[in-house]
This record gives structure tokens, C-alpha cells and sequence, in this order.
């Protein structure tokens, strides 16, 4: 007997919200259902699949019990269990009252505990305060899911997160799986049954921000599920994540995150959608250092750095949006779009301001707008005077709109080969024209294979052609804006141009040791900073290019270094500890005698006194005069783990801040794709009549740092080349200098 435990719902408790169920899932064992090899883990222990979890039972449960359930007029419990009741009729499962002051519920007998459930349970609500006595007992019963409402926990601050780490544990231990706590009602929300096509899946860590994509049904696009995950003590945006990008009827997933609970989770769920070619469009919020936050206080969620989150969900192909409506309209597009037959995009309109105007805006995004070749250009002119431009974007006029020439001049443009997508800006109704326009594209649109997009610029939307004939169409997508129209399409060609070749980073990361870990582990010192020469060595481990150098004590032996390294030379104090080199004054750069060395080492000896330093030594090192100067590193990321970093080094690099970052694993084409995100990629293609940088030999010292950093990554808390010089094409690339702290 649980007691008062089953009463109502506190205070704690946050207001319900109602939303969700899908279709009924693959008969499975109850637990994990992963394909052969899910056991992998790379060098470092971490998994290199992400299990799936058997989700059908929870979206549609054959049995359900409702703990803490009611009938009392105005309790809050009392409206919460009437909505679970009509949901569990609508998928047909059967519904357990659990309350202990309660003979019936609603006309239903009332069970006064879990352990006094008839039947085997697949689903617990828990409409408590307090979960945790709950979830033990549950466990006992072999419920197979659990939802707590209850708030207060890692949202409230340092003593909810403690609460909810106990929850945690619990629920590890119990073997069932907990959605919650601090979420609500949405996914027992009512579907509309009668949409077809593709479906979009939504997930959201606050239950209101998916109201927007919830209402896409009103205008036709078919929801399959929602997933509220709250605070995530246990199931998590990746847990669905893997689950909607098994399901056939799911064509997209939309989500809004307010913070990752475990990045390596996400990348591998993102990874499992992007090998199913099942596009995520996300909303992550803490961008800026206000909304991270506000994204903490509200779920408690440890927000990572911006630009690792928003390269590492392009890494994978996660398609970032900034605003609900961005989410709404690219799922939609994303979900019931056919795969592109060309990148190619043509704009067509009655007006050449509307159209010069949405050209710029497409051209700005990145859109490709291929000019139509003369013969189509020519085709076009036997519809449309020749004084309008037909070259792309397409001006009809307007007149040819209204009668047959309309449809004739859609279907030219369809039939371009460059052509993958034509956009029609409307800019307001003009009926009976608009009315005849929308028709046409409608009626070309399904006759053809290629994407068809309309704007509707009228701020009523109340019109015909846009509520019946525009709407109507499963075909034609549809948009309010152009911001939202030019977004979506562009996550649509990019989407499908990276899910054709896509190969997942995981099935080529390292699984064994590789001899030169074995060799750099030797050189690593924990918790200390290593000097320019031990670090240089740790490079040198991994097969990355140093000058010619020698460490020494002496003017004498300095002297005879420089002559075997090969003048002219550079003088560096060699310490652990010393980072900033150049402004202690510690380097002296070309040296082209004898004496010049024996003056340098003494100067570099007496400055290092001076400041308080004991030196290991003075490094006599090659000179490399000419080069692009790079930086290469690794860093830890609080959510991802090690990253590695590529931008322009040298002096400047802290103020350029001119850098792009990956989270390992990952191949060459994300190495390269690194550099082509740089602003100052120019340098490295031969700039001001330099010769092309040798971009292989930076590509390899890329993948060579990423190794480093997936096989020491418990042990290397942060590397930075910098900078490494870049010399022309076939020259390799050389380390200049290079800092490594051990953890």
C-alpha cells in the first residue's frame, strides 16, 4: 500500500498539457532492439551504435495504469485522467485507475496499488509529487514505462538535480524506462486520422514550443508522434531520435532541445536518422549566453559551447533552424518532398520586382539559380513578351497568367533539366488570376516529379486559392513568407545532397590502439603542461612534421646545434609552464652566425631568470620562412568530449578567431569541409601571387590530431599547434610550435 503517496498532484506539479500517440511499433522484446554489432565501441570504450529503443509500447499500449488517478470536480489530477481515459480508448488500451482513497474512478475500480494491478502494464502515468517510491514498485510489477509530471527536480537548481540523480538511479535500477520528470500531457494528444503521406515525429523538451508544428495538421501535413521529454532522467531527445528514424511513416522529425543531456547519445542518434536518410530539423536554444541560461534554469540541461553543438549537428546532417515557424515549415517541406532531380532552382512570378526581389534573397542563401539555357529562353517567348526577362528569375507579366499560356509556361520550366524546384511568390491575391495561378501549380505539380513551392504573401489567408486549392495540395509546399520558403528550400537540396553520401564516421573509427599512442602515452605527464620540446615529440609521435631542432644547455652546445640543424635558426627557452613565449621576448628568429646564437642564448637565459622561470633547456630550431600559418588543436568540450579545431594561427589567431570544429570521429571530406568554412580559405588556395598551399598535407595533420585526440583523449586535455606552416603545394606542412596539457 503507497498511501497518501497516490494523492493528488502538488504543487510540485506543473499544469498538464496534452498531446500524442503514433502507430502501433514492431513486435519486440521489451528493452533494446539494435542491429548486429551494436556492442562496438571505439579506442576509447565509447559505443559506436546507438541502440533503439522498443518505443511502440509506449505510444501504444495495450495496458495502462493511470497512479494517482481522480474524479473529484476541480482537483487537477481529475482533468489529466479524463484526457488519459479518452486517449487509452483511442488506441484501444485498457486503463487502471490506481488510487488508494478511491473505490472507482470515473465508473472504473479503482486498484488501491501497483501491486494490485490485474494484468501486465506496458504504460504508468504518475499523476504524484514524488515519483521515486513509485518507480520502485513499478519496477517490481514489470511495467515496462513510466512518465512522472512532477516537477521540482533538476530545473529547481543544486537540490532538484540531486533529487533527480536519485530518480535516475532508481529507475537503472528498475529496468523500466521513465519519461520525465517536468514534462506533460503532449504525447497523449489526438491526431487527426484522416492525413496522408509522410509523417513528421516532434520532440520537445518544453511542451508549448511544439505547438506550432502540432498545428500543421490544421493545414494539412500529417503528424505521426510527439515525444515531450522534459527533464530527461532517463529517455532522452536521442532515445526518439533513434526510435522516429526507424518508422516507416515518419518522413521527418522536428524537434526543439533546450540542451543535450549526452552528446556522444546525440551524434550517434543523428548518426542511426542520417544512415535511415530520415531528416532532423532542430531548434536548439543557447545561442547566446542568455539563452543558455534560461535553457538551464529550465530543464537543467548542461548547454555546450554554441559552435561545437551547431558543427556538430552539421557534422551529421542536423538541420539547424532558429524559429518555430522555421521548424514547422522546413519539416513539412522536408517530410513529403520528393527526393530533388536537380539543384538547380527556378523562380517564377507575374512581377520582375517580385521576382528580382525573391532572386536575391535565394542567391544570398546559397540557392543555385542556373540562367535558362537560350532554348528555353526562347520557348518561354512564345508566352511571354519578348521585353520581360525569362532568363531566371522568369517574368510573366502577369497576363499569360490568366488563360492557357499559364500553365504551358509552369510546365517549360518543370521541364528544364536543370531545374529541381520552382518557386511562384505571390505576393497577394488578385483574383480571378491568383485563383487560375495557384490551380496550375497545383495541377503541374502533380504531373510532374519535381518540387513545386509557392509563397502566399497575404497577411488574411483566408483566400480560396490559398486555403483549398494551395493547401489542399500534397504536392505543392506552401509558405507565408520568403525568409521561410528560401530556408527550407535550401535544407532540402542540402539535406539530400548529404544523405547521398552519407557513410557513417562511426564504422571507420579507430577500435585498437595504435603505436604511437603507445609511444605518446610515455611522454605524457598528468596534470602538468609539457614543454615546446616534449610536445614537439608527441607530435612527432603521431607522424607530424617538426623542424630540425635540438634541445641544449650551453652557448658552446647551441653554437655546434645550429651548425648541424643549419643556419639561419631560431633560439626558443624551453620550459613546461611557459605558453607565451614570444611576449616574455624567449624567441629569436633569424640567426645567421656564431656569435648572433652564443648573444641569443645568453639573452634568452638571462630573461628567463629574470622572470622566474627554470628552463629545461634552449631550443636551436630550424628556420621555415615562408608558408600559410595555421592553428591546429584540440580542446574538451563539456557535452562532446575531445574536438579538434582548424583556423588561420599565428599571432592573430585570438583575434581573427577564424577557426572550424569537429567532433571526432570523422573522415577526410569533414576535414576538408573544415577548411572550406574558414574565412581566410583564400590564403590556402594562393593569394596576392602566392603559390596554392599544400592543403593534402594540412588535411592529413587534421586527421592525424584527430587520432590523437580519440586515442588520448582521457589523457590530453588540450593540444594547440600553432602555428603549423602550411608550405606550397607538395612541400608538407611543418610544426613550429605546439603546447599539450595533460589531464
Amino acid at each position: 500500500m503507497l498511501g497518501s503517496t497516490y494523492g493528488t498532484l502538488t504543487t510540485h506539479s506543473r499544469p498538464a498539457r496534452v498531446a500524442a500517440c503514433g502507430e502501433h511499433g514492431r513486435a519486440v522484446v521489451h528493452g533494446l532492439s539494435s542491429p548486429a554489432g551494436t556492442g562496438d565501441v571505439d579506442v576509447s570504450g565509447r559505443p559506436l551504435h546507438a541502440p533503439v529503443p522498443d518505443l511502440a509500447r509506449f505510444f501504444r499500449p495495450e495496458a495502462m495504469a493511470v497512479v494517482g488517478a481522480s474524479d473529484s470536480e476541480g482537483k487537477p489530477n481529475t482533468g489529466i485522467t479524463r484526457r488519459l481515459l479518452d486517449w487509452a480508448e483511442r488506441v484501444g488500451a485498457r486503463l487502471h485507475p490506481v488510487n488508494p482513497g478511491r473505490p472507482t474512478v470515473f465508473g472504473l475500480p479503482c486498484l488501491p496499488s501497483v501491486a494490485d494491478l490485474p494484468e501486465s502494464v506496458d504504460l504508468a502515468v504518475l499523476l504524484v509529487a514524488d515519483p521515486l517510491p513509485v518507480i520502485e514498485e513499478l519496477a517490481e510489477s514489470k511495467v515496462k514505462f513510466a512518465v512522472a509530471f512532477a516537477s521540482g527536480f533538476a530545473e529547481t537548481g543544486e537540490e532538484g538535480a540531486a533529487a533527480q540523480a536519485r530518480l535516475a538511479a532508481v529507475v537503472r535500477r528498475s529496468g523500466l524506462r521513465l519519461l520525465g520528470p517536468n514534462t506533460n500531457l503532449n504525447a497523449f494528444e489526438e491526431f487527426r486520422e484522416d492525413l496522408e503521406g509522410p509523417a513528421i515525429a516532434l520532440i520537445t523538451q518544453s511542451g508549448h514550443q511544439g505547438r506550432p508544428v502540432f498545428a500543421l495538421q490544421e493545414l494539412g501535413i500529417r503528424l505521426s508522434h510527439w515525444a515531450p521529454t522534459g527533464n530527461e532522467a532517463d529517455l532522452e531527445t536521442a532515445d526518439f531520435i533513434s526510435y522516429f528514424a526507424t518508422r516507416p511513416e515518419v518522413g521527418a522529425i522536428a524537434a526543439y532541445m533546450e540542451g543535450l543531456k549526452d552528446g556522444r547519445g546525440f551524434l550517434l542518434a543523428a548518426d542511426r536518422a542520417a544512415r535511415e536518410k530520415v531528416p532532423v530539423v532542430a531548434v536548439k536554444v543557447g545561442r547566446t549566453e542568455t539563452g543558455a541560461r534560461t535553457a538551464a534554469s529550465h530543464t537543467g540541461k548542461l548547454t555546450g559551447a554554441d559552435e561545437v553543438v551547431d558543427a556538430a549537428m552539421r557534422q551529421f546532417g542536423v538541420i539547424r533552424v532558429d524559429g518555430l515557424d522555421e521548424l514547422q515549415d522546413t519539416a513539412a517541406l522536408l517530410a513529403r518532398a520528393r527526393p530533388p532531380k536537380a539543384r538547380g532552382v527556378a523562380v517564377y512570378s507575374i512581377s520582375g520586382g517580385t521576382g528580382a526581389h525573391f532572386a536575391d534573397l535565394a542567391a544570398a542563401a546559397g540557392l543555385p539559380l542556373p540562367v535558362l539555357s537560350d532554348g528555353k529562353q526562347a520557348e518561354l517567348h512564345q508566352w511571354i513578351p519578348d521585353y520581360l526577362s525569362v532568363a531566371n528569375p522568369v517574368d510573366s507579366g502577369g497576363h499569360p497568367v490568366g488563360d492557357w499560356r499559364g500553365r504551358k509556361i509552369i510546365d517549360a520550366i518543370l521541364a528544364d533539366p536543370e531545374v529541381g524546384v520552382l518557386i511562384c511568390p505571390i505576393t497577394g491575391p488578385f483574383p480571378p488570376m491568383s485563383d487560375r495561378l495557384a490551380q496550375d501549380l497545383v495541377d503541374a505539380a502533380e504531373a510532374s516529379d519535381k518540387q513545386v513551392c509557392a509563397v502566399w504573401g497575404s497577411p488574411v489567408g483566408t483566400e480560396d486559392a490559398y486555403r483549398k486549392t494551395l493547401l489542399g495540395s500534397s504536392r505543392v509546399a506552401t509558405f507565408r513568407t520568403f525568409a521561410n520558403c528560401v530556408t527550407a528550400v535550401r535544407a532540402y537540396l542540402d539535406h539530400h545532397r548529404f544523405a547521398a553520401g552519407y557513410r557513417s564516421p562511426f564504422e571507420d573509427a579507430p577500435r585498437t590502439l595504435s603505436p604511437s599512442a603507445r609511444k605518446a602515452r610515455g611522454l605524457l605527464r598528468t596534470g602538468e603542461q609539457l614543454s615546446e620540446h616534449a610536445a614537439k615529440q608527441l607530435l612527432r609521435a603521431y607522424g607530424i612534421r617538426v623542424p630540425r631542432e635540438q634541445l641544449v644547455t650551453s652557448a658552446a652546445a647551441a653554437v655546434r646545434a645550429a651548425g648541424l640543424v643549419g643556419y639561419p635558426v631560431v633560439l626558443k627557452a624551453s620550459a613546461a609552464q611557459l605558453a607565451h613565449k614570444t611576449e616574455l621576448g624567449l624567441v629569436k628568429v633569424g640567426l645567421t652566425s656564431a656569435s648572433q646564437v652564443r648573444d641569443a642564448y645568453r639573452e634568452l637565459t638571462e630573461i628567463a631568470r629574470y622572470e622566474g622561470i627554470q628552463l629545461d633547456g634552449v631550443l636551436v630550431c630550424q628556420m621555415i620562412e615562408r608558408g600559410v600559418e595555421m592553428v591546429v588543436g584540440v580542446t574538451h568540450d563539456s557535452l562532446f568530449g575531445p574536438t579538434v579545431t582548424v583556423g588561420l594561427g599565428g599571432v592573430l589567431v585570438e583575434v581573427l578567431r577564424d577557426s572550424a570544429v569537429r567532433v571526432p570521429p570523422f573522415g577526410e571530406d569533414q576535414a576538408r569541409a573544415m577548411l572550406g568554412e574558414l574565412r581566410g580559405h583564400a590564403l590556402l588556395e594562393g593569394a596576392r601571387g602566392a603559390p596554392p598551399a599544400d592543403v593534402d598535407a594540412l588535411v592529413e595533420v587534421v586527421l592525424r590530431v584527430q587520432r590523437m585526440a580519440l586515442e588520448l583523449g582521457d589523457e590530453l586535455a588540450e593540444l594547440d599547434i600553432n602555428p603549423l606552416v602550411v608550405l606550397p603545394r607538395g612541400q608538407g606542412a611543418v610544426a613550429l610550435d605546439a603546447l599539450a596539457l595533460c589531464r
